[in-house]
């Protein structure tokens, strides 16, 4: 690497260049990332990518009638100084929020850039440019606020909150409730049947244990090999999958781990206090997320969990 204070003007130009390349291709990526979900915000990144692209083409002009047509390849990597950038606009699906933080950081970079460039380079033309672009940089920020004014109205704005709401319901609370449902309901019948056919602790937690592992795997597999998320918006089938698998183990664990309790009175009444804050918890994340009133939330789960329960003392006790 290359120490800034090292570059003579022809290298400060040609990283100056290439800079605004990559910049202006991100936001082409940020904006082609976010076509479908936010069309608003798209347009936004598009306008910006023009706008560093605009400040490419002055910047080679100049380099032209400077130093002729030859451009050597200077990146951001090779000189020391610089912010490493994590490649969040090749992440799938893109937030409104990280990419506009990482917008900000780029623009707040770009100008500092600029500001030590200019001040570094002896050349009149040269400083003059790197000057009015460290000035045009200081406006992006304020530029990018009145692209989002005139892009994202209020009714836009609510409506591109929505869809990423609804994104993160696809993505990740249903299959997280649906595997934290059927950990925590299906589990309960072979986890209090083994416990009050052997009345033994241990046993009872082995077979919940093995319960519990087995529906996660076989509900992970089951979420992830459901579709790819290409036509539904899913996201990423193995996201997904691990998602669900983990919570369905979760959801049968919390009650099994009681079961560790040597004495069986005592572990066997934990056990059904678990399974109270875990059919509670299920009907709170069903009213807060999926828009279902609380106590038809609370009746439905309360219901299903209670006659798989007294199945699994009926088989026990049998």
């Amino acid at each position: 690497m290359k120490d800034f204070s090292e570059l003579h003007e022809r290298e400060l130009l040609a990283l100056a260049i290439s800079l605004e390349e990559e910049d202006s291709r991100i936001y082409d990526e940020f904006a082609h990332a976010l076509v479908t979900e936010y069309p608003s915000t798209s347009s936004m990144f598009r306008e910006m990518s023009a706008e560093e692209n605009g400040h490419r083409h002055r910047l080679i002009e100049l380099y032209r009638a400077k130093f002729g047509e030859h451009i050597p390849l200077i990146r951001r990597q090779d000189v020391r100084g610089f912010v490493e950038r994590k490649p969040v606009w090749l992440a799938r699906p893109l937030g409104l929020d990280q990419v506009r933080r990482q917008a900000e950081l780029m623009e707040l970079e770009t100008k500092r850039f600029y500001l030590r460039a200019a001040q570094h380079a002896t050349d009149a033309g040269v400083r003059q440019l790197l000057g009015d672009l460290a000035a045009e940089e200081s406006k992006h920020e304020q530029r990018a606020g009145q692209l989002e004014a005139e892009r994202l109205t209020p009714d836009r704005r609510e409506e591109e909150d929505q869809a990423q709401r609804r994104l993160f319901l696809l993505q990740v609370v249903q299959p997280g409730l649906a595997g934290l449902m059927d950990g925590s309901v299906s589990t309960l019948a072979p986890v209090f049947a083994a416990a009050f056919a052997t009345r033994n602790s241990w046993d009872a937690f082995l077979i919940g244990l093995a319960a519990s592992i087995g529906a996660g795997i076989s509900m992970g597999f089951a979420e992830a090999l459901s579709d790819n998320g290409s036509l539904t918006g899913r996201g990423k089938p193995w996201i997904r999958g691990l998602i669900c698998g983990l919570m369905t183990a979760l959801g049968g664990l919390g009650h099994t781990l009681p079961f560790l309790i040597p004495n069986f009175s005592v572990a066997t009444g934990t056990a059904i206090a678990v399974v109270c804050v875990e059919l509670a918890v299920i009907a709170w994340i069903r009213h807060r997320f999926m828009d279902t009133k609380l106590l038809a939330a609370a009746f439905q789960v309360v219901v299903g969990g209670f006659f798989v329960f007294l199945t699994g003392i009926l088989i026990g006790s049998a």
